[in-house]
This record gives C-alpha cells, structure tokens and sequence, in this order.
C-alpha cells in the first residue's frame, strides 16, 4: 500500500499557487481546518486568522464550501498550509484578466480617489481609473483665482465617492500590481450598442421623446438616446418660420415622429410638425368669414401683404383689401412687423389659402356675404414644403 501514488488513492497531487475547492470541517480562533480532499486536512494558521477582520471569520462555517490558495503541500505536521485571502486574491486576479480579455463591462462602486484618478476594487483587487478615463458625469475641474483670471485646475472627484460607475478594463499588469479601467471606454461601448439597437428597433411612424443637442439653418438634431435623428426645416412647423432657432433650443425635451431610418448611414429623418395637427384641416373650425383677427405683417409682395395670425397661419391681404384708396405698392400702407386688426373675407383650406382685409376691419358685419372676388391670378400659388424651407 505504501508504494500507491496519491493518484492512485484519490488524492490530488497539490503545488504552491493551485486554487482548489474545500470543505469546513473546524472553525476557531487558532485554525481554520478544511479537507481538500488530500492525504490530510488543510490548515488555514493563526497568523492569517490574525490579519483577518472578525466580521470575515464570523461568516465562516463548518459545512462551508470555500475556495482556498495552497501555500505549501505539507508541514512538520503533515497538513496542507492552505490560504483563504490569497485564494480570493487569485481568483479576483483571474476574474480581471478575463473582464479584459472578453472586454465585459461591470459596474463597481467607487472606493476613494487621489490626484491622478478613481480607486475601485475588483473583488480584493486594487483598480485605478485615471482621470482622463472618466466621461464626466461629476468630473468637474477645481477653479482657482489668480489676481483677476480665473484658472482651471486639478479635478475635484470626491463627488465620485461611493457612486457606482460602469468599467472596462484596458490594462493589466499583476506583476506589477496594476490594473487600470475606464468609464470612458466602458459608456463608449454601451452608447454603440444603445445605437445598434435603437436602430434596428426604430420603425417609420414611431414617436419618441429626444433632447435638443444642436440647432443649425437646415434643422435641429434630437438626440433619441444614443442616436441622433435630424428634423429638416420644412418637418419643424406648418408654417413657414425665419429659423429653426425660433422653435428649436439646445436642451429642449420635444416629442418626434420617425420619418425614415437609414441603418446603412446611420442616419435618422424625424418630424416635430406631424406631432401636431396640420393646421389647414382644421380653419375651417377655427374660422368664419367674416370674423375679426388679429394679424402680424410678415411680408410684403406687389400684389398685397402677408400676415401671420395667432395660431401660425398665414392668410393674404389683397392691394385691393389693404386701404379704400388705390394704392401702387402695400408698403404704402403698412410695414413688415406691424400688428392689425383684420377680417377674414375668404377660406379656401384645399388650396390653403386664406383672405383678409385690412380696409373692411372697421366696417360694420351684419351676417351678410362680402365681397370675394379679390383677383384670382393675382393669388400666388401655394408652397410646397420644398419651397418652404429654402
């Protein structure tokens, strides 16, 4: 029987540095003992227990299943000199080299900070995020006043303490102890994968609420969280407006409408006028010939005056509606910028068209049928939405 090998027995055949699976069979304050499974029991000695906290050695159980470090195969004793700390250490180790290899994202929470960066801990592992890995959700930099300037200095990360922040390892080094994340990399990585399938879930039709990030003479960008879609000018209104500007505001929460989706480009058509009704289909609710408005002049034509009443709807004045007297230009009578009070004499939501009079506002309406026949060839025919938003 002497001469069977360990193998032969049953036993594993252990080294300094094997991590191996065991059982508690005794706990106490002198020694921990676990049978691995070996010839003999292993001992997790006193000197370990001793830098060990008391609330860690109260969790530990006999019938407890742990992991533990083999530090040496056998002592004067004949027992295993097992380690629990290094055995979580090894594991921990492990555990980060596979987060970098796989490129896995993991939230932690953050433990402390220096000058440089972010203290975290992965498992028992010591990791560092350096401050230019950070994406700056409480990054802010400290300011500091020299006579009369007012210079940007370290960064003040004590707002990260305690926080949770997603991670990605980018470097490991363990025989240098090193271990360096970052949360840049880590929301860079899950924005793209945000994207893909914000992209690939986005029909035509949809309707989101996105966040103003940028505002230019073509149109607005809506981030949609994680992809930005583009509203060109002639999808912001119904009406013609001077520029998107006078909707559209940089941080403006606003609900759209998906036009189209380009997966290929990447690109995102959206609407802010088709969240609303196309005020045309319904003037004819709002409206009645005969009723007194009030109109601002937005432009001025040979042929009459353009004015914008309250709901963005724009109708025609005649030259012939603009004064009792004949007139050759309407710049005679009034002026772009100037508000009046006007009748409207004519509807025509198909072609949508819509005629006011400035010269009829004073005059007494019983009910009765105006006047309507404002010269039809000197009507200019309606927009496209092309036209509109050149």
């Amino acid at each position: 029987m002497s001469e069977l090998s360990d193998l032969e027995l049953g036993f594993q055949k252990l080294k300094y540095g094997t991590i191996v699976s065991g059982t508690i069979v005794r706990a106490d304050a002198r020694e921990i003992l676990i049978d691995i499974g070996a010839k003999s029991e292993g001992i997790v000695e006193q000197k370990e227990l001793e830098k060990m906290s008391a609330d860690a050695i109260k969790k530990l159980h006999v019938g407890d299943t742990v992991l533990v470090f083999i530090v040496r195969a056998e002592n004067r004793e004949g027992n295993v000199v097992l380690s629990l700390a290094r055995a979580q250490l090894e594991h921990d180790w492990r555990e980060a080299e596979e987060l970098l290899k796989s490129g896995q994202i993991f939230e932690t929470q953050v433990a402390g900070f220096n000058k440089g960066g972010l203290i975290v801990r992965v498992g028992k592992v010591r990791g560092f995020v350096p401050a230019t890995q950070l994406e700056g959700t409480y990054r802010r930099r400290l300011e500091a006043v020299e006579g009369d300037a007012v210079t940007s200095g370290e960064f003040d990360l004590s707002a990260y303490v305690g926080k949770k922040v997603k991670l990605k390892v980018i470097e490991l080094d363990r025989e240098r102890n090193r271990l360096i994340l970052s949360e840049r990399a880590a929301l860079r990585e899950l924005r793209k994968e945000q994207k893909e399938r914000l992209l690939e879930d986005l029909r035509e039709g949809s309707v989101l609420t996105g966040t103003v990030t940028s505002v230019a003479d073509f149109g607005g960008f809506v981030d949609l969280g994680g992809v930005d879609g583009m509203i060109h000018l002639s999808e912001l209104s119904w009406t013609k407006i001077g520029h998107p500007r006078d909707l559209l505001k940089v941080g403006d929460k606003i609900e759209v409408q998906v036009l189209g989706v380009d997966r290929e480009r990447e690109r995102i058509a959206l609407s802010l006028k088709r969240r609303q009704k196309e005020p045309w289909a319904t003037v004819e609710e709002r409206y009645q010939v005969g009723q007194l408005v009030n109109g601002t002049i937005t432009k001025l034509a040979s042929f009459g005056a353009f004015a914008r009443l309250e709901d963005n709807i724009e109708g025609l004045i005649h030259i012939s509606e603009l004064a009792d007297r004949r007139i050759q230009h309407p710049k005679e009578v009034v002026k772009e910028g100037d508000t009046l009070q006007l009748r409207v004499i004519r509807i025509d939501p198909t072609r949508r068209r819509l005629g006011l009079s400035l010269k009829r506002a004073g005059e007494e309406y019983s009910g009765a049928a105006l006047d309507l026949d404002a010269p039809e060839g000197d009507w200019p025919e309606p927009e496209t939405e092309e036209q509109a938003s050149n």
